[in-house]
C-alpha cells in the first residue's frame, strides 16, 4: 500500500453480477485536469473499454500453439530415444 498518494478512480458496476461486481479504472493524473473532459466522457470511455473485444485471445492462441509444438517435439525426441 502506498501512503500519501491520492488517485481518482471510476467505478463501473456490472449489470450482470454472476462473475464481476464492478470494474475499477484508475485515472491518469493529467486526465482530469484537461479542459473539456467531462465526467460523462470518462464514463463513456470506460464503458467502451468494457465492451471492446479483447486482443488477448490472439496471445492465448499464440502461446497454445507453441505449447503444443513443444509437446510434439518432446514426444518425438522421446520416441527416437526409445527406438535407439
Amino acid at each position: 500500500m502506498v501512503k500519501g498518494i491520492s488517485r481518482q478512480v471510476i467505478v463501473v458496476h456490472s449489470p450482470d453480477q454472476k462473475l464481476f461486481d464492478q470494474a475499477i479504472f484508475i485515472l491518469n493524473d493529467n486526465a482530469v485536469g484537461k479542459e473539456g473532459i467531462t465526467d460523462e466522457m470518462l464514463l463513456k470511455a470506460a464503458d467502451k473499454l468494457l465492451h471492446s473485444p479483447s486482443g488477448d485471445r490472439k496471445l492465448f492462441h499464440y502461446g497454445a500453439f507453441w505449447a503444443a509444438a513443444g509437446a510434439v517435439c518432446t514426444g518425438f525426441v522421446w520416441l527416437l530415444t526409445a527406438l535407439i
